[in-house]
């Protein structure tokens, strides 16, 4: 029925490819490696499961692949925890220097003296003024205390637009 000449050496042949179809790990790589990570680190967890999380995730597997184990097949001893990974760092690109930002003074701590009822306080360098529930009022490096109708009068804007009395 099956002419054993050509089953056997094709059956053979079989095996061959699938032992060799399988990853094999780099000279570079630690002793004990099953796998490599997405970001160029090593792994030597037994299984693919988890065993790069936190690194991008598995690149190449080495290990072999392994078929859950259904719950009925389940041995009634608690099993071993499977070893952590050891993973090589890679060293880390260095970070790209930072765009300049725009920066605006941080406000001071206490309001400069003066202001009062109907005060507006105009930041000379910015020629914004501020109301005196602004957090800002009084409190920029540089500034002076006008009524409303002066800053505007002077060409000074409403900080976000917004009349203050």
């Amino acid at each position: 029925m099956f002419n054993a000449r050509i089953i056997l050496p094709t059956l053979a042949a079989a095996l061959l490819c699938s032992a060799a179809a399988l990853a094999q790990a780099p000279a570079g790589a630690p002793a004990g490696a099953t796998g490599t990570c997405k970001d160029g680190t090593y792994t030597t967890n037994a299984t693919k499961s988890g065993a790069c999380s936190g690194h991008k995730g598995v690149g190449t597997w080495y290990g072999p692949t392994t078929a859950k184990a259904t719950p009925a097949a389940a041995p009634a001893t608690k099993p071993t925890p499977a070893p952590t990974p050891v993973v090589a760092a890679k060293p880390a690109p260095a970070p790209a220097p930072a765009p300049a930002a725009k920066t605006m003074p941080a406000p001071a701590a206490t309001a400069a003296a003066g202001g009062g009822p109907g005060m507006v306080w105009v930041n000379t360098s910015t020629k914004v003024y501020h109301c005196p529930t602004d957090r800002y009022y009084g409190k920029t490096k540089a500034g002076k205390y006008l009524s409303e109708q002066a800053a505007i009068a002077e060409g000074d804007k409403a900080d976000a637009g917004k009349k203050c009395f």
